[in-house]
């Protein structure tokens, strides 16, 4: 399983209350210090599912490899 501060799928909802996925990767500089980039998905789901299923079949996602905040 993935360390929870680097789960690399944020599963989050919006405004609107839709569900929204936000792919995550970490890479690190030549002192060690952690580098994030996010990039926000352009799909909309209606369920959390939905965007699991996205991450599995798009990224080949595994289970743990999501956070929720």
């Amino acid at each position: 399983m993935t360390d929870p501060n680097s789960r690399p799928f944020l599963i989050n909802k919006d405004a609107d209350g839709n569900v929204r996925l936000t792919v995550r990767s970490t890479r690190y500089n030549s002192q060690g210090y952690p580098l994030v980039t996010a990039l926000l998905q352009e799909e909309l789901f209606k369920t959390a599912t939905a965007a699991r299923a996205f991450a599995q079949e798009h990224f080949g996602a595994r289970p743990g490899d999501y956070a929720t905040k």
